[in-house]
């Protein structure tokens, strides 16, 4: 009996130190009065980037990158809001560009997908990262509903970039390519860069050959579907111009055109 109740114990005790052993991360898992925030960049289903490039020159005026966020804890039965915080290296010049919002994990959800905003046009100097990159760090900030996320998922970092090439086929190519210019005019920094933030294509190809209208394997477009891409740009020039007191202007102070 002494034997056998010995044994007992020590099975108990062996639970114990089992349940005691768990991480805090599960153990706050299911604990309701008791939420933290990871957030982070990287793939929706959990990998996480050390960093996320953000190349000013992509957009004209507005751009972004993507960040996740995710409960550690028990979802709640109505909204809940948090913000962003800036700070790093280059966070006083780069905040005046930068735009966030009031971030929403709905009553019921876990997490999201979210964005936050760089705008060109409110650099303090045009050249500004365009011979080395900045770096710039987000985290949530003060928020009685949420403590701040687990190792690794507390703040996410930005590399910031501001230079762009004139691509090599703008001007001339070699048949069957045909020069980007025939379909969209003389090059400027300005004129690419609005090309970029409405196509979302950088470096691309147009080909006499091609089969399909775009191959986003090779970056390729067929001479048809640069007619339909031409189209886009002439009209977002005229909802741009239509939106602005003044027409959109190049870096030499001529107005673009398409």
């Amino acid at each position: 009996m002494k034997a056998g109740k010995k044994k007992q114990h020590m099975s108990g005790l062996l639970l114990l130190l089992l349940m005691t052993g768990c991480s805090q991360e599960e153990a706050d898992r299911y604990d309701t009065s008791f939420t933290a925030l990871n957030i982070w960049v990287g793939t929706e289903a959990g990998a996480v980037y050390e960093s996320v490039d953000y190349n000013y020159s992509y957009a004209y005026e507005e751009g972004s990158i993507t960040f996740h966020a995710q409960l550690v804890g028990m979802p709640a039965n109505y909204d809940r809001t948090f913000r962003l915080q800036v700070f790093g290296t280059d966070s006083a010049e780069v905040a005046p560009t930068v735009r966030t919002e009031d971030y929403v994990i709905p009553a019921g959800a876990t997490g999201g997908t979210y964005k936050v905003y760089f705008n060109t046009q409110k650099l303090a100097h045009a050249d500004l990262f365009s011979t080395s990159d900045g770096n710039v760090s987000f985290r949530v900030g003060p928020n009685e509903q949420f403590a701040i996320g687990t190792e690794n998922h507390q703040q996410f970092h930005v590399v910031l970039k501001n230079y762009l090439a004139k691509p090599s086929n703008w001007d001339a190519a070699n048949y069957p390519r045909v020069a980007l210019s025939k379909y969209f005019g003389s090059y400027s920094r300005v004129k690419y860069q609005f090309m970029i933030e409405h196509l979302k294509l950088i470096d691309f190809e147009i080909n006499y050959n091609a089969q399909t209208s775009y191959d986003e394997a090779t970056n390729v477009v067929s001479a048809s579907y640069a007619v339909y891409l031409q189209q886009v740009m002439q009209r977002a020039l005229k909802q741009y111009n239509s939106s602005h007191d003044e027409p959109l202007t190049d870096e030499y102070g001529l107005p673009v055109t398409f």
